[in-house]
């Protein structure tokens, strides 16, 4: 079999005119690195190379250590560029691309994560997948170095080998469908509530052992599930991981903010990069717990992970950042870990051995190179000098290197940001969070969608990229519109929603049920990704399935009811056998057992505000909220007026609606849910 000679030509890294972050940290790299797209894979094809797939992201921890082991070398480099093609990939850019190989990764190696290290024949197809691979051998982990010269000499060598693996790999990924359940009606809710009942960890709160992420749509579900039906357990499990979660080192005690997971059971050791889905979505799980049993320290999470969001996150152009980095200083940690004799510098003797005392800073550490975390287990008895404390450490902590931000804006996670700081800001009365989450969904709207109404995943300074907005990125954003009319009153935010739902039904629809995660026109992989199973952000799926479910509660049209119910009927299956993978989905669900409710304030803005707090406080989850003047264009607000010249708010299920009210005490006077008798129509 003839081989084409391999043309050796200068080293060339084309990542420098990236937008993203994480690929700009490669740019200096002696690899050969390109970007995924069509100059990649015809120069793959054109010198008969494979192609050696590096999957990460600017915020991942062991992303950078491979890089510093192995991309920086010189030797490593040399050997990548003469024998392969080498594509770098941001997985937050391109998760079509980051979920194909993933799952090949998965079904290869049993497992996954970033850095995600895949070879490729030049038409895509994965012969090999692993995750990091050190620059040495060790604890029976091959080196990189190994690693890449026994994938050469198995593309020189073994050829058929490799193709027919590569084959077989695309058939199996191809061939795996989650099949559709039956509806997820309330039978299956308490079934699932019961299950997860049985997994969750009575001693630490969450679900599993180590390492331990926040549950953020499982609890969002749990606390709808609990609404709906007065569960205890439901409530319970709630109440206990998120006070768990908020004491200890996962949540910064000094600035707010979660990191995104806990290396120890118990949240005190976090990997301490800060990722926006992970505060959007807690932000509103810490809300809802406030708002149903009165938690007041969910109440103050809620409000310093909303201040997080603007003061850490926030962009100049109005959106919000994907992600501050672990690492600082060359190491992971530093600028959020204490030893004693700082809290002493800083405070004191006095006050430091107090301050150490309450966050269990030791003299052993407990975290690494005798470092603490800060953790807050009780309430201090002394809140004024606790409160002194904090903010002269705080202050102290200005002064250390800040962790890199990503600060390329993605669709999704921004729709997800909005969502949450558009309810928080009725809710704990602070309109600035209203204000930034309108900006945002502005941004959104301009920046980030065509002429043709089509969503761009990604920007960057007020620049777009070239990405193709996925399935999660229409069902997250057009639920935050939804959320922005909510707030406004401003019937553009309904139009804008249904442009991209409208693109959903025509591009996303898979005829054999439920949803693709590409547009029907997008970029062709060797398979076309489709997953209903939710990770540290909802699926596409759920996301899609929750903006229907929302949209048709404002609207009352049938086939937006009838998409959502696609949603949920593709997940139905994986929502039954392993619900902690399909919170999302189960959360709309139950919105769906409960009507959805549908709330219309009508007044005026500067007299409505009393009316509109009370009703999202006492609506329960997946409730749709609508506060507007009088006339507002919208069905839901169609013969819904004043009463008695005052702002009044109309209780509704299914169109159907209670006797209006103008006084909030008497909103959900006989009851949050209503029966299904005919009210005043």
């Amino acid at each position: 079999m003839g081989r084409r000679v391999h043309r050796h030509e200068k080293a060339v890294n084309r990542l420098g005119s990236a937008t993203s972050p994480y690929l700009l940290q490669h740019a200096d790299n002696p690899v050969e690195w390109y970007e995924w797209g069509a100059e990649a894979l015809a120069a793959a094809a054109d010198q008969d190379k494979p192609i050696l797939l590096s999957v990460g992201y600017a915020a991942c921890h062991w992303c950078h250590v491979m890089g510093h082991e192995s991309f920086e070398d010189e030797g490593t480099a040399a050997f990548m560029n003469a024998h392969f093609i080498n594509i770098k990939v941001d997985r937050e850019e391109r998760p079509d691309i980051d979920a194909v190989y993933m799952s090949a990764t998965q079904a290869m190696t049993g497992q996954g994560g970033w850095p995600m290290t895949c070879a490729l024949t030049p038409v895509g197809k994965p012969f090999f997948a692993g995750t990091y691979f050190p620059a040495e051998p060790r604890q029976n982990m091959p080196s990189f170095s190994q690693v890449i010269q026994s994938l050469a000499d198995a593309w020189e060598n073994r050829r058929d080998e490799v193709e027919k693996v590569g084959a077989e790999v695309v058939e199996h990924l191809s061939s795996e469908a989650v099949g559709e359940g039956v509806a997820l009606d309330a039978e299956a809710l308490d079934l699932a509530a019961h299950a997860l009942s049985g997994q969750y960890d009575t001693d630490a709160g969450g679900f599993g052992a180590s390492p331990k992420f926040p549950p953020s749509m499982i609890l969002e579900f749990l606390l709808r599930h609990a609404h709906r039906t007065g569960s205890t357990d439901s409530i319970a499990m709630v109440g206990h991981t998120c006070d768990a979660m908020a004491r200890g080192g996962l949540y910064d005690q000094l600035a707010g903010g979660f990191s995104r997971y806990s290396v120890d059971r118990f949240w005190r050791v976090p990997h301490f990069e800060k990722m926006l889905y992970d505060n959007a979505q807690l932000l509103r799980v810490y809300l809802h717990l406030w708002r149903q049993d009165g938690d007041p320290l969910a109440r103050r999470i809620a409000h310093e992970t909303a201040q997080f969001l603007l003061a850490e996150l926030r962009t100049g152009e109005g959106g919000f950042a994907s992600a501050l980095d672990a690492d600082s200083d060359g190491h992971e940690g530093t600028y959020y870990a204490w030893y004693p004799e700082q809290l002493r510098e800083v405070l004191g003797v006095e006050d430091g051995d107090w301050a150490a005392e309450l966050l269990a800073v030791t003299t052993a550490g407990t975290f690494e190179r005798g470092l603490s975390t800060l953790q807050l287990r009780n309430d201090p008895d002394d809140l004024a000098r606790w409160e002194r404390i904090r903010a002269a450490l705080r202050e102290a902590r200005n002064a250390r290197t800040y962790p890199a931000r990503d600060d390329k804006i993605v669709a999704a996670w921004n729709g997800l940001a909005i969502s949450g700081l558009a309810e928080a800001g009725v809710l704990l009365g602070e309109p600035e969070l209203i204000a930034a989450a309108v900006r945002a969904a502005e941004l959104l709207a301009t920046l980030h969608t065509t002429a043709e109404g089509r969503l761009i995943r990604t920007s960057r300074e007020g620049k777009a990229s070239a990405n193709a907005g996925v399935l999660e990125d229409y069902g997250c954003v057009a639920e935050s519109y939804i959320a922005v009319l909510g707030v406004t009153g401003d019937a553009v935010w309904l139009d804008r929603a249904r442009v991209l739902l409208d693109q959903v039904i025509d591009h996303f629809v898979d005829p054999a049920g439920g949803f693709f995660d590409t547009s029907s026109d997008a970029e062709s992989l060797v398979m076309r990704p489709k997953d209903v199973s939710d990770n540290a952000s909802p699926s596409g799926a759920s996301a899609v399935t929750a903006a229907f479910v929302a949209f048709a509660a404002v609207t009352g049209e049938s086939a937006y009811l009838a998409a959502a119910e696609t949603g949920l009927a593709s997940a139905a299956a994986l929502a039954r056998q392993v619900p902690r993978f399909a919170g999302w989905s189960l959360a709309s669900a139950e919105s769906l057992q409960s009507g959805p409710l549908e709330v219309a304030i009508v007044g005026p803005a500067d007299q409505r505000g009393e009316l509109h707090r009370a009703a999202l406080h006492g609506a329960g989850g997946g409730a749709v909220v609508i506060a507007g003047d009088e006339g507002l264009d919208i069905p839901l607000f169609e013969q819904r007026g004043l009463l008695d010249g005052k702002p009044a708010a109309y209780l509704c299920k299914n169109f159907v609606c209670q006797r209006p009210v103008t006084d909030p005490q008497e909103l959900f006077a006989s009851g949050p849910v209503l029966s299904d008798q005919p009210g005043e129509d």
